[in-house]
């Protein structure tokens, strides 16, 4: 008969304790962002968006040249543009029209928007899946200055735009509301106007980051008395 040894507590794990462990761990994972700090976060989501808004102004340029030179918002529907929905405020119907071109709808949604999610395909796109604002008063670029797109998180008075057409004066007080882009170079004594800043896609394919102070001369520098956009 071969000996019992004794039995001894070797101070390792269990199974179900390693098991517990790793649960526990990976919840922390998910509530923290160990590996890239906070304003890195937010730079990067700011320089995809920045892409986002230059594809697509890429995107109308390709679909211009198979459509007489013009935009959708400049074709009606029966000619295969999106003037009439687009007028309504259904920002989805001018993307879709140029979905060849676009590729891909996940350029539509900007990485810090936190009001909505990128559409898995064009079947199922629609204007949750935006975070930018179409620009009505634009045939093609040869007004440069007239507002392409950008993003849609303006406030009026404090009140954040609700979707649909927006008509704006040059003389609108008009901010960008919260928690989308955050100015980089903003210190205790950056008035409050200015505390945050947004991306605005001009007529000749250009992208600039912009303050609320900005944005008025913006607005002024399209030559129209007002300016209308369809919010997402």
């Amino acid at each position: 008969m071969k000996p019992q040894l004794a039995s001894q507590d070797d101070g390792g794990f269990t199974l179900i304790e390693l098991l517990v462990i790793i649960a526990v761990f990976a919840i922390f994972l998910g509530l923290f962002d160990w590996g890239v700090p906070p304003g890195q976060k937010r730079k990067a989501q700011h320089v995809a968006c920045i892409s986002n808004l230059k594809q697509i102004a890429i995107t109308y340029r390709l679909w211009e040249n198979d459509n007489n030179n013009l935009y959708p918002m400049a074709v009606s529907v029966t000619n295969g543009g999106a003037m009439e929905p687009l007028a309504s405020g259904n920002v989805a119907a001018g993307f879709l029209v140029m979905s060849n071109e676009l590729s891909t709808p996940k350029i539509l949604w900007c990485p810090a928007d936190a009001d909505g999610v990128p559409a898995a395909n064009f079947s199922n796109l629609n204007n949750s899946n935006i975070s930018y604002f179409t620009g009505l008063d634009i045939t093609n670029e040869t007004s440069p200055q007239r507002l392409l797109t950008g993003d849609d998180n303006f406030a009026i008075g404090g009140v954040r735009v609700k979707s649909g057409l927006l008509e704006l004066s040059t003389s609108i007080a008009i901010d960008w509301s919260a928690g989308r882009h955050h100015a980089y170079n903003s210190h205790f004594w950056t008035p409050v106007r200015d505390r945050f800043v947004g991306n605005i896609g001009l007529a000749d394919g250009s992208v600039q980051q912009v303050t609320t102070a900005l944005l008025q001369k913006t607005l002024q520098q399209t030559g129209q008395a007002t300016n209308r956009l369809a919010i997402p």
